[in-house]
């Protein structure tokens, strides 16, 4: 390709670059056989800029969650997990939402992940992010506790378990985290 020669005039960029014949038929022999992509079907979300209101609004929120997220969970209640697949619903809730969140019907409105939290922190993130989902009408919560050691991995569901606005939780498909996270669906008000 041919480089513009610099000049004090403003060309456009059509003008500007141009490729010989010669160089337009190497360019089509080279395309030749290239087929065009097939659409994935994929949703592709676009960022939207976030206005410095928007931000404060957002840290307002932030900081009365973090005010008013209470802790419901206590380390003394352990339950007896089973080996495999987390899965459990509420008492007063149907059995087959846990088929319906290994099915990936509920997509979760929030990531939020704890790995390299101490217990502490991770509790306290837990109920703050439950608190968020409620306020934000999200009923369903991605909770990324990993696979490590295994202390959160025995802490969460037990957590999860004895918060109120918990309906079910199941081990979350591979696309979310398999073995290292799990679908939480939340009671939200209508």
């Amino acid at each position: 390709m041919r480089r513009p020669e610099k000049s004090s005039k403003r060309t456009s960029r059509a003008s500007k670059y141009t490729l010989s014949p010669e160089e337009r038929d190497e360019f089509r022999a080279a395309l030749e056989n290239v087929k065009p992509l097939v659409d994935d079907h994929m949703t592709h979300h676009h960022p939207t800029r976030v206005t410095p209101a928007q931000r404060a609004r957002r840290r307002s929120a932030q900081a009365h969650n973090r005010q008013h997220a209470t802790d419901p969970f206590s380390d003394a209640f352990m339950p007896a997990l089973p080996e495999g697949i987390l899965a459990w619903v509420a008492d007063d809730e149907p059995a087959y939402l846990t088929k319906q969140l290994r099915r990936n019907d509920f997509l979760p409105g929030m990531v939020l992940d704890l790995h390299g939290y101490t217990r502490e922190r991770a509790r306290r993130e837990l109920a703050e992010a439950i608190t968020a989902c409620v306020h934000e009408g999200l009923n369903c919560l991605n909770v990324i506790h990993g696979i490590g050691h295994g202390v959160l991995r025995q802490h969460v569901p037990g957590w999860l378990m004895q918060h109120p606005d918990v309906r079910a939780f199941h081990q979350a498909p591979l696309e979310w985290g398999g073995q290292g996270a799990l679908l939480v669906l939340l009671r939200i008000a209508d």
